[in-house]
């Protein structure tokens, strides 16, 4: 049964980077600090499936995390503006979403954390960002925009429930879609089920993510500098031709800086059928791919 996405304007909101950057900026390291909690406590799975946020009807959550003979989740509620936490043993913790410093947050997640009786360890240093501080030193980032986060909160519930459609026309190994709190994205990946050759010079968590051949859809909120928010497909390796396939629909182009196509989410909105636009860029995207590196479709499509 296909997905009751709406095209309705509340369901596709304005959001240009501009707006709500500093929010953004700040929101992007609450993030950071949950998703490693939850890295620090479950083992691997393939892909780092285990460190990623999932959407929900009011935010963002980790899923269960196992702690000894218990287990606990956190969640971003983005409709009462709280991270909640919540113990299997009935426990319930609220910590305010308001204007805050990311050292302050992370002392108070980390206090309520130990007043539960969780005691967890975390690298306190931001990922995959430029001029990284500290979580406990990092005073600059103290932005929280409530209308603004409202607003992503709902694009990613939009984005989620078309990827999830996407993903499910593909019977092979297919992630969930799940928040990458590293890259603050979307995303959803699809596996030819070949091991790709290894990255030169790769570190362990690209080494881990690339190990297998993929084309990735998802949407980014953009960053400042860099680029406004947009949907993106990309496939590792990379084939031949690939930046000079078509893509659907016509405002989707090749993005050589990033090395991936780009629909700008403005376009997406702003189209007659901004569902429909999404899907033809996921499918005409990963067609690209798969037909280039010579995916054996027929076994792995549905």
């Amino acid at each position: 049964m296909a997905t009751n996405t709406s095209d309705r304007p509340e369901c596709w909101p304005e959001l240009p980077l501009s707006s709500w950057e500093a929010t953004r900026a700040t929101l992007h390291m609450w993030t950071q600090i949950v998703g490693k909690i939850r890295l620090g406590l479950t083992p691997l799975v393939n892909q780092w499936w285990n460190v990623p946020l999932y959407v929900t009807a009011r935010g963002l959550t980790t899923s269960r995390i196992p702690y000894r003979e218990r287990a606990f989740e956190m969640w971003f509620d983005f409709i009462s503006h709280e991270l909640v936490i919540e113990t299997s043993d009935g426990q319930v913790k609220k910590i305010t979403l308001s204007p805050r410093s990311v050292a302050d947050f992370y002392a108070e997640v980390m206090s309520t954390l130990r007043s539960l009786g969780i005691d967890v360890k975390i690298w306190p240093m931001p990922v995959e960002i430029a001029n990284p501080i500290r979580f406990t030193e990092d005073h600059t980032h103290a932005s929280y925009d409530r209308n603004a986060v409202e607003k992503f909160w709902r694009i990613l519930l939009t984005a989620d429930a078309i990827f999830t459609e996407f993903r499910s026309r593909f019977i092979g190994k297919n992630s969930p879609v799940h928040f990458f709190w590293g890259s603050f994205d979307l995303a959803v990946t699809r596996f030819s089920g070949r091991r790709a050759p290894e990255k030169p010079g790769a570190d362990r968590i690209t080494q881990e993510a690339y190990s297998h051949e993929v084309s990735s859809v998802g949407f980014w909120p953009g960053n400042s500098g860099v680029i406004d928010a947009a949907f993106y497909c990309y496939a590792s390796p990379e084939p031949q031709g690939f930046k000079d396939a078509p893509a659907k629909p016509p405002e989707a182009y090749y993005g050589k800086e990033m090395g991936e196509f780009l629909l700008p989410y403005e376009a997406a909105r702003k189209a007659q059928s901004p569902t429909e636009a999404l899907m033809d860029f996921c499918q005409s995207t990963y067609e690209a791919a798969a037909n280039l590196a010579k995916w054996d479709r027929k076994s792995l499509e549905r």
